[in-house]
């Protein structure tokens, strides 16, 4: 029997996006859980006896190594410090590593210490792999630039995860997105046509968790939920039916483009199943810089207005911006301020660009030899885009950039700013045909998670009157929401000191690079360069003449 050991190296980097802090208010240790290694183990043959470990979760020993003949592990950027410190603890044991997913497929040159890397999609991948491998005939590299048949894909083991560690659960229906952001490694990965798994694939997964006993939260990892509308609009009604027939034991959050704003009856589709966040680019305001960094879709509407209409559908929005595209061209810190402070979206993602490897924009800027060498190895740092970005060399001065950032930054996560659109949104959401059943477990933890954000929000002078104001007027203006307001509070346990942290950073940044130019040596003076005609009218002048000032 061969025995496989998958990892899930850590998220090294401080971000927004990890919020531990706040996970820990309802005794879970992260926000998402491996769905990609759950998927992978699914494809393994089942004859293999198979443990996952999530290093961002659970405390590590390289002598868990022990156990396997054969580790797995894979990712993201931001874990690709600490993918490659498994593949060498686990080589160093003689040991066959396997390393696949984005990163890896992006970047395979970095991951060369793996023994086999597979590339692209597991599902169009992996079984050739598997095949040789049993054969004894393994390759070091499988790649294979076939999209993957989405209803070929197994239902992922999540037996394999331990759901206490966890703020949510993901599942996925489709891969790819029909826009081109110039920005994005998804329609270079996946693809722009969106590929979905069938109704009853997914009925099949949501069926799985249930009688694993899981309840609460899901978020659907797509790409873009609404990449097809057509199919979207078809599921959900079978999905209602569903959760019907089974008390609503979940909820859900997921990615889309503002477009959805345009759509009511998806938007009424949506709230009818338990939708209540969605992740939406906003990236920037300008429309000039939107059309350069082609994200046509957010042009030609008011942000603002679409943000709302999704908020009445009973859906609050996180966003996400970035500072340092080539389309900006003066300061863009106040109009992303106002565009943040209209919209009423409290989670906003502010980050600096980062070219990923293999987009559009990346090629372009290696094209017009602005691409810094190195550029997709993460280096040791504890900050991701946030402080991290900008691995090119920017169109705009490098320290104007970080001076609108660390103004977005300053401004927006204050107690005061942060509450005031967490309110703004409360006044906003509908969520009155909310149908959501927790458990007397799950309400046990909301219960104790909202004594301790009492504790660590409501009696600090800082937050305090923000914070019972919010939690109150909610109770008293729309009391239907005040779970999924109180989770917009409790984020503020991760961005009030996180925020911080990064302004700290700028700070410390813009001060090296006015240091820097500061002790740059001065250009020397430019050769003053004479007229010819001038030049031989001085020839010609007695020795001892001066020549004329217009000489």
């Amino acid at each position: 029997m061969t025995r496989a050991l998958l990892v899930h190296p850590e998220f090294k980097v401080a971000s927004f996006w990890n919020y531990r802090d706040t996970c820990e208010l309802v005794d879970a240790k992260y926000p998402a859980a491996p769905l990609g290694l759950c998927t992978v183990a699914a494809m393994l043959p089942q004859d293999w006896e198979m443990r996952l470990v999530d290093r961002n979760v659970e405390k590590w020993d390289d002598s868990l190594l022990d156990w396997a003949d054969v580790v797995l592990t894979g990712g993201m950027l931001p874990q690709q410090l600490d993918c490659l410190e498994v593949v060498r603890a686990a080589k160093k044991k003689g040991k066959v590593v396997l390393c696949g997913g984005p990163d890896v497929t992006s970047s395979p040159h970095i991951y060369k210490e793996a023994t086999h890397l597979v590339l692209g999609e597991a599902e169009v991948t992996l079984p050739k792999f598997l095949e040789d491998y049993k054969l004894g005939t393994a390759q070091p590299v499988y790649v294979d630039p076939r999209m993957a048949n989405m209803a070929e894909s197994p239902t992922p083991r999540f037996d394999l995860l331990k759901f206490e560690a966890y703020n949510h659960i993901g599942i996925q229906w489709c891969r790819g997105c029909p826009f081109l952001c110039e920005f994005c490694d998804i329609i270079e990965l996946y693809g722009r046509v969106p590929r979905t798994k069938t109704h009853e694939q997914l009925l099949a997964e949501l069926q799985r968790l249930y009688d694993l006993g899981y309840r609460g939260h899901i978020d659907l990892v797509d790409d873009n939920f609404i990449g097809n509308k057509k199919l979207a609009k078809e599921f959900l009604p079978k999905l209602k039916v569903w959760l019907e027939e089974r008390n609503w034991p979940f909820e859900f959050t997921t990615e889309a483009s503002i477009n959805l704003a345009d759509d009511e009856e998806l938007m009424q589709k949506m709230q009818d199943v338990g939708f209540f966040a969605i992740f939406v680019g906003i990236e920037s305001p300008d429309e000039a810089t939107l059309i350069a960094m082609k994200k046509k879709q957010n042009t030609g509407r008011s942000i603002a207005e679409s943000v709302h209409t999704i908020m009445r559908h009973g859906m609050w929005v996180n966003a996400g911006f970035i500072l340092g595209c080539d389309g900006e061209t003066g300061s863009v810190a106040k109009g992303i301020i106002d565009c943040i402070e209209d919209t009423g979206i409290p989670v906003n993602m502010s980050g600096l660009m980062f070219a990923l490897p293999n987009t559009q924009l990346t090629r372009r800027l290696k094209k017009e030899g602005r691409l810094h060498e190195n550029f997709e190895v993460a280096v040791p740092t504890d900050g991701d885009q946030c402080t991290a970005g900008l691995n090119f060399d920017p169109k705009r001065p490098r320290v104007d950039i970080l001076r609108d950032y660390l103004k977005v930054i300053e401004t927006t996560f204050t107690a005061k700013s942060y509450y005031g659109r967490v309110r703004k949104t409360s006044s906003m959401m509908n969520s009155k045909n909310r149908r959501f059943k927790p458990t007397l477990h799950q309400m046990w933890k909301e219960t104790k998670g909202f004594f301790r954000m009492a504790w660590k929000l409501g009696c600090k002078p800082e937050t305090a009157w923000h914070h019972w104001r919010t939690f109150i007027g909610t109770l008293f203006t729309n009391p239907k929401s005040i779970r999924y307001i109180g989770s917009l509070c409790a984020l503020y346990v991760h961005f009030g000191p996180f925020s911080k942290y990064v302004a700290d950073r700028i700070r410390k940044g813009i001060v090296a690079l006015e240091r820097e130019e500061a002790n740059k040596p001065p250009a020397p003076p430019a050769p003053v360069t004479v007229p010819e005609a001038a030049t031989a009218s001085a020839s010609a002048a007695p020795a001892g003449a001066t020549a004329s000032p217009d000489a």
